[in-house]
């Protein structure tokens, strides 16, 4: 599968800019959208970033995430200090977050599981283009 690199950044960059505000505008979006669907998007962007960055296949780009989401987030039941530390990083915190909850591993699977999806589809849509 040929992934087309400027529709895979475009799709990043919508991700990006739907995930962000449910870190950076909080008080503004509903505890819903801020709890389940910030963690989806980042999921999304993580599989994104395997898939296309180090050219992976969409299975192992998918067990790649869901390896890295959750070993993620699991280490947020642990605090040792210097960990701690580099949670304290606003860019770090965003992506090694701060507490353990179960909701978020489901919410990683179902992201990472969607851009799995989509992405053979996304290859063909560009390939069924003729590269245009």
């Amino acid at each position: 599968m040929t992934r087309d690199p400027r529709s895979q950044v475009l799709v990043a960059v919508v991700v990006l800019a739907l995930g962000l505000p449910t870190r950076l505008a909080t008080e503004h979006l509903p505890g819903w959208y801020n709890l389940y669907l910030g963690d989806f998007l980042w999921a999304m962007l993580v599989f994104l970033a395997f898939a296309n960055l180090l050219r992976l296949t969409t299975r192992r780009a998918a067990l790649a995430s869901l390896a890295l989401a959750y070993a993620i987030e699991v280490s947020q039941l642990f605090h040792p200090a210097w960990l701690d530390q580099l949670r304290a990083n606003r860019l770090l915190s965003l992506v090694l977050g701060h507490g353990f909850l179960w909701s978020d591993l489901v919410a990683y699977t179902l992201g990472i599981g969607l851009a799995a999806a989509l992405d053979p589809w996304l290859a063909d849509v560009e390939g069924s283009n003729g590269g245009d």
